[in-house]
């Protein structure tokens, strides 16, 4: 496999896991409404291109599994998994933005 059909695969991979990690956060938690549902789908996609690689390298190294996986289901993993986390850490930075504004009123 060459370099290039071998990265092509790992965006591949990445895509696929942060669409998958945004589609179980939109349905886990149900949104309040349309805007809500692209918003948090959006967040967790970006979320798990970005963050994707580094969260399957840690996971893997944290299971011992990084000798017996390869680099797409490293990235697909750690994108599932960062976008599904994305919304939940935002979800709370919000609240905690909520509470501080609603003091200082």
């Amino acid at each position: 496999m060459s370099d290039i059909s071998q990265t092509a695969w790992i965006w591949v991979a990445k895509s696929a896991g942060a669409a998958a990690g945004s589609a179980i956060s939109v349905a886990y938690v149900l949104p309040q409404g349309r805007r809500e549902a692209g918003i948090r789908f959006a967040v967790g996609l970006v979320f798990g291109l970005v963050f994707g690689g580094m969260a399957g390298v840690k996971i893997a190294a944290e299971l011992g599994v990084e000798d017996r996986i390869g680099g797409a289901e490293v990235a697909l993993v750690g994108a599932a998994a960062a976008s599904l986390c994305a919304w939940w850490a935002l979800g709370l930075v919000m609240r905690l933005f909520r509470r501080m504004g609603e003091r200082l009123k």
